[in-house]
């Protein structure tokens, strides 16, 4: 019989420790003792996260983690330090392991932390950090709190990985939330936002419409046509950043509502002309040629503007609609903003389009 053949099954066979069974190739007495050797390892170091227990939990992906709050000093597993990119075995003190925290995720972190050692209790938290070779990474800490005589002593807990889950879940929100050609926010997303807006606030609403996009579109095929709706979008959110940032306003939502229709809702105007100044760039920007595949195709725009002013939220909407209908119907590449002083009272029926002006 070779070496590595199993024993003949009427010689003794030596006792196994629980939950090992036959290995089929490999001699029982040599599996016996590696067994006793781990055991007694795991024996030895029962006091430190080790043993049988973080042997498991990093198999299945957790690093074991305890943190002394006397003086902060870090017990770490391998695949915490693997999580951090940092040698194993590294002495660290809780401060170096924050450093690996970007601003936001370290006032979650501390926040939380706080809250659950005040309370004597534990917490869960995903937290973004960066390892020490650079790599953004999003990790799940579930902590438990020990305490002596109810003083907070010991913080421990698990650690792991959580960044694939975590892009699965960003993806799965910007295919709900996201228009897929433009990468824009969605009619849904620019319905929910205009609807909390109630009554209130002093935002406005721009509605943009594209000129002579049907003939490029059925002329040269929607692939062009689509070129044309993804260069557009990009010039319309450009401008909304640019012309919002000199003005110190919030960004404002852009979002693609129908097949050439676009919508800027602006939340707050800390500049009365900002709708005006944006509505004109925008036309400008959008007058520009596209160059697409050899092709030089001439769109433009027509936006129409409406201010909230106390109106709910669909009379804003049916405001800046109208303000649009002017805009088209006076020479297209232009803008039109809703004169609210026109109108008698919010929700009140649509004023005539002599309540429309061009500012």
């Amino acid at each position: 019989m070779s070496h590595d053949a199993v024993p003949d099954p009427s010689r003794p066979r030596p006792a196994l420790p629980c939950g090992l069974s036959l290995v089929r190739g490999v001699r029982l007495e040599r599996l016996a003792t590696l067994c006793a050797e781990v055991e007694a390892r795991n024996a030895r170091s029962r006091d430190r996260p080790h043993g049988p227990a973080a042997e498991a939990v990093a198999a299945a992906g957790f690093g074991v983690f305890e943190c002394r709050l006397a003086d902060e000093s870090l017990t770490w597993t391998d695949a915490v330090y693997d999580l951090f990119g940092l040698p194993r075995g590294t002495a660290l003190r809780r401060g170096r392991a924050l450093d690996h925290y970007p601003p936001d995720s370290l006032a979650m972190l501390e926040r939380v932390r706080a809250a659950a050692l005040a309370a004597r209790r534990g917490f869960d938290l995903d937290a973004e950090i960066v390892t020490a070779q650079g790599q953004h990474r999003w990790i799940r800490i579930s902590a438990s709190v020990a305490c002596a005589d109810g003083v907070p002593v010991r913080l421990f807990g698990l650690k792991r990985d959580v960044t694939a889950e975590r892009q699965e879940l960003e993806r799965l929100r910007m295919l709900a939330e996201r228009d897929a050609l433009t990468g824009l926010a969605n009619r849904a997303v620019f319905e929910a936002r205009l609807a909390a807006l109630g009554g209130r606030g002093g935002g406005a609403l721009l509605l943009v419409d594209l000129d002579r996009f049907k003939p490029v579109n059925d002329g040269h095929g929607h692939a062009v046509g689509d070129a044309c709706l993804a260069e557009m979008a990009a010039r319309i959110r450009r401008v909304c950043a640019e012309t919002c940032a000199e003005a110190r306003a919030p960004m404002g939502l852009v979002a693609r509502i129908g097949g050439d229709e676009f919508a800027v809702l602006l939340e707050g105007l800390p500049d009365p002309a900002l709708p005006e100044r944006l509505a004109a760039r925008i036309v400008a920007a959008l007058a520009e040629p596209v160059r697409h595949a050899g092709l030089t195709l001439q769109l433009g725009a027509s936006v129409g503007i409406a201010r909230q002013a106390g109106c709910e939220p669909a009379e804003l909407f049916a405001r800046a609609d109208g303000a649009l209908y002017a805009a088209k119907a006076a020479a297209r590449n232009t803008f039109r903003s809703f004169d609210h002083q026109a109108d008698p009272a919010p929700g009140a029926r649509r004023v005539p389009r002599a309540a429309l002006v061009r500012l």
